[in-house]
């Protein structure tokens, strides 16, 4: 159970995980991996469950014709549910705190992150980026 909404933890492919970022497309979860990784963090990526369903329609009354049934939908793209194995990690306290960098030495910024820049400005405090 997590203390507040910013530090969840769930079960991704059997493994016990700090959530990282849920409903993410698979460039993304490449990006986080890459990202986490070079962190030396273990990075689970597992798909995420489908949306619920609709309620099932109520059954005709004598003399209607019955309802036709619902397909799924198929047209919605796979997500991902991204998590890290180390359960203490705790995203906004990583990126606010500077302690995550990229390979080549910067710390990751929120622009960074967000994949906003492409390269991590970090001498700049998030509070002055535009």
């Amino acid at each position: 159970m997590a203390i507040n909404q910013n530090h969840t933890c769930e079960e991704l492919d059997g493994v016990k995980c700090a959530v990282v970022e849920k409903n993410v497309k698979s460039e993304r979860v490449e990006f986080l991996t890459w990202l986490l990784s070079g962190n030396g963090y273990t990075v689970i990526a597992a798909p995420s469950p489908p949306p619920k369903a609709a309620p099932a329609p109520k059954p005709a009354a004598e003399g209607e014709p019955a309802p036709a049934p619902a397909t799924p939908d198929t047209s919605q793209p796979t997500t991902f549910t991204v998590g890290v194995t180390d359960i203490t990690f705790n995203t906004i306290n990583a990126l606010y705190g500077r302690l995550l960098r990229t390979d080549n030495g910067h710390k990751v910024t929120i622009a960074f992150w967000n994949q906003e820049e492409r390269q991590s400005h970090d001498e700049t405090p998030y509070y002055e980026h535009k």
